[in-house]
């Protein structure tokens, strides 16, 4: 069965309620499929996904020399380093060491919206561990630490500096967003519920992604959430608004040329996607690889360690296998229990397609 059979099927069965699958080999559209959505064009948010965009987007600009990986987040943002994060660097925001992944029980959704509020919000924090010693999963404090860094080195916000440094070169201007304008609205397929906020709500009080991550119900990466018009349009770099053939098309340029265009140069890709941070993380309770910003080796990946990328709450990733010279991005509109194998299915089959239109080069 092929790619677009298999997401026709796990469409048709129920078990999905959209799909958008994408992949690129060598630089090129390896393989496209939707179903359950008007279209590839169709925007779905895919949460986390977005974290691999925004270290994309840091990296582009450490590459043009505007923002240095070792330098103080402070030397940007001064006001950051109140409470003992003057030491805390670009390289800790990248890797989930900078000490800081709580946010404050008591923030509502429309506060998390305010790009001011949070910033003064993030800046107002204290380690809860030194930074540099441990990694724990920043999941929403990534997103303003790293987009505040790239605010200020650019005077641009983390949206306009996405569309200027990474999507439009790739002329996926259109298709991936930190925040919605409003006129994209109507192309964003609603989420559903499918597993994911019912898993949330049966981890105890006392794991650290409820207790500190996402402390209150309101914050949690669901369906309820990501549906609200006010969030989809506010610049939140932690997250991210995409189709997946534009993740994928990022990714594969990251790789190399796509239609001319290469974001980075084969050592900076080396440096950032080389394991950074590796062990046991503290808000997760997993082990994980991290590299600058994207996760390495990710189950989907068919146990690739150079694989690099993101995935998303519900389900949704995107990463590159340098190895094999292929990109992968999967949005999904139903979000599903972490142990949800669709992921690697469709991933597997892209790569069972890539070894035939390999095998068929060589004839």
């Amino acid at each position: 069965m092929d790619l677009r059979e298999t997401v026709g099927e796990l469409v048709a069965s129920g078990r999905e309620a959209g799909l958008q699958v994408a992949a690129y080999r060598d630089g090129r559209p390896l393989a496209e499929a939707c179903a359950g959505l008007p279209g590839p064009d169709t925007l779905v948010h895919a949460f986390s996904v977005g974290k691999g965009c925004t270290a994309t987007l840091v990296h582009v600009l450490a590459e043009r020399g505007l923002i240095d990986y070792d330098a103080p987040v402070a030397r940007y943002w001064p006001a950051f380093g109140a409470h003992g994060k003057a030491g805390i660097t670009v390289r800790h925001a990248l890797t989930h060491t900078a000490g800081i992944p709580q946010l404050p029980r008591a923030l509502t959704a429309a506060e998390l919206c305010d790009w001011e509020h949070m910033c003064g919000v993030v800046a107002g924090l204290r380690p809860l561990w030194e930074p540099g010693t441990a990694s724990g999963y920043h999941g929403w404090t990534y997103g303003w630490i790293l987009g505040e860094t790239v605010r200020r080195a650019t005077g641009l916000t983390p949206g306009q500096a996405l569309r200027e440094y990474v999507t439009e070169p790739l002329g996926i201007a259109d298709e991936l967003y930190f925040g919605l304008p409003a006129g994209r609205l109507a192309r964003v397929a609603p989420l559903l519920e499918g597993g994911w906020e019912a898993y949330l709500a049966g981890l105890p009080s006392e794991a650290p992604f409820v207790r500190l991550v996402a402390p209150n119900r309101s914050l949690w990466t669901t369906a309820t959430l990501a549906n609200r018009p006010g969030y989809l349009m506010a610049d939140l770099p932690a997250c991210a608004t995409t189709t997946a053939r534009a993740a994928a098309r990022m990714y594969a340029a990251l790789l190399g040329e796509v239609d001319g265009v290469r974001l980075l140069p084969p050592a900076r890709v080396a440096q950032v996607t080389a394991a950074a941070a590796d062990g046991r993380d503290l808000m997760l309770l997993r082990r994980h690889t991290k590299g600058l910003g994207y996760f390495l080796g990710l189950p989907p990946a068919g146990g690739e360690p150079t694989a690099f990328g993101h995935h998303g709450s519900g389900g949704s990733i995107a990463f590159a296998d340098p190895r094999r010279g292929l990109s992968f991005a999967l949005t999904r509109t139903r979000l599903v229990h972490p142990a949800d194998t669709t992921a690697t299915r469709l991933a597997d089959a892209v790569r069972a397609q890539a070894g035939t239109a390999a095998g068929r080069a060589r004839a």
